[in-house]
C-alpha cells in the first residue's frame, strides 16, 4: 500500500475527504518527529512504542580490504510492537 492508497482507504473510513485526511497525517507525523527528536518516547496502545537509542561509536573492519573504521555514535529510532497486536496477528 502507497502513501496515496493509505490516505484513501483512511478517509474512507473516517467518512472525510482526502486532503483533510493527509493534512492530519502530516501533522501527526511531524508532531511524533519533534518529539522523538526530543528523546522522548510515544506509546500508543494496542499498537506499539517507538523510542530513540543512542549506539555507540565502533570499529567495523571491511572484510574485502581489512581496513578498519571509526563509526561515530548516532540516534537511532526503535519500535517495539505491542504484545496485544502481536497475539491478534498469529
Amino acid at each position: 500500500m502507497n502513501n496515496k492508497e493509505f490516505i484513501a482507504e483512511l478517509a474512507r473510513r473516517t467518512k472525510s475527504n482526502a486532503k483533510e485526511t493527509q493534512y492530519r497525517v502530516n501533522s501527526l507525523i511531524k508532531l511524533m518527529t519533534n518529539h522523538l527528536c526530543e528523546e522522548d518516547t510515544i506509546q500508543i496502545s494496542n499498537f506499539g512504542t517507538f523510542e530513540t537509542k543512542k549506539r555507540l561509536e565502533r570499529v567495523l573492519v571491511s572484510p574485502t580490504t581489512g581496513q578498519r573504521m571509526l563509526v561515530p555514535p548516532k540516534i537511532v529510532l526503535s519500535f517495539k510492537q505491542s504484545t496485544n497486536l502481536k497475539n491478534k496477528m498469529q
